[in-house]
């Protein structure tokens, strides 16, 4: 089945009041003691709404080598926290959708409760429409709360954005964390990048696999506590950047790996 078929009969499902999709939220944390079991509670909030089109069946929190309390509170939150001890953002991006299970719908955001999780229905929307396969939250269309994005993120972003125009034909005016995909279509992507470039990956195989990239405008919050593993200092902005580049023109040259089970 067509990723376009797909999608219409998604959307047909959800027109169903028999059917109602599944969602896990995967969330990736690096030492986010300080905002984790708030950021769960909001995920559960939303989760809780009796109009929300699908249902949350679990929330991911991917303990990604913490040396701090950020696994036990998230489970304190009501978290199902997944262990993966080897570093890496795409990594723990990619045991999270592993240990997921059987659910229709994949949600990332970040840990660090700069996401909104209010704005998932949002999120939801274009994709449940039949019009999406992959959509992102662009904070740069949205309102960004001052300070939350730093000069560094905000050239890195439009330089990639540009990028990914100009090699893959996707139009987008930011690279966020939170996005939607089916969990089908994201484990046949064969995605291989295991740190910062893993959602660059993620979009690009996704436009070599002819599945619809859409976003739409969300809030983006400033960091309530911790310090960003990307934009905390020069060296790791450069860092990232480097292999955020990198990543996009590297899916250009290579296959992806083989379908993830």
């Amino acid at each position: 089945m067509t990723s376009r078929a797909t999608a219409t009969s998604v959307a047909a499902g959800v027109g169903s009041p028999s059917v109602r999709l599944t969602a896990a939220v995967i969330i990736p944390a690096l030492n986010e003691e300080a905002v984790i079991g708030d950021l769960v509670a909001e995920v559960r909030a939303v989760g809780e709404l009796a109009d929300l089109p699908v249902a949350i069946a679990a929330v991911y929190v991917v303990d990604n080598g913490s040396t701090d309390a950020t696994g036990a509170r998230a489970a304190a939150a009501g978290a199902t926290v997944v262990p993966e001890p080897r570093r890496g953002y795409g990594r723990a991006c990619l045991s999270g959708a592993l240990a997921s299970g059987d659910v229709d719908l994949l949600v990332f955001m970040d840990g660090d409760r700069s996401d909104l999780p209010a704005d998932l229905p949002l999120l939801l929307a274009p994709l449940l429409s039949g019009e999406a396969d992959l959509v992102v939250g662009s904070r740069t269309m949205g309102r960004a709360e001052p300070g939350s994005l730093t000069p560094q993120q905000r050239v890195g972003n439009w330089v990639a954005a540009r990028l990914l125009r100009l090699l893959y034909g996707v139009h987008l005016s930011d690279i966020p964390s939170f996005r939607v995909i089916r969990r089908r279509d994201l484990l046949a992507l064969g995605m291989s990048e295991m740190t910062y470039g893993w959602p660059v990956e993620m979009i690009a195989r996704a436009a070599q696999h002819g599945l619809r990239v859409r976003e739409v405008s969300v809030t983006y919050r400033k960091r309530a506590g911790g310090v960003s593993k990307v934009s905390g200092n020069l060296r790791a902005s450069i860092r990232a950047g480097t292999r955020i580049m990198g990543t996009i023109v590297r899916c250009r040259c290579t296959r992806p790996l083989h379908p993830h089970r």
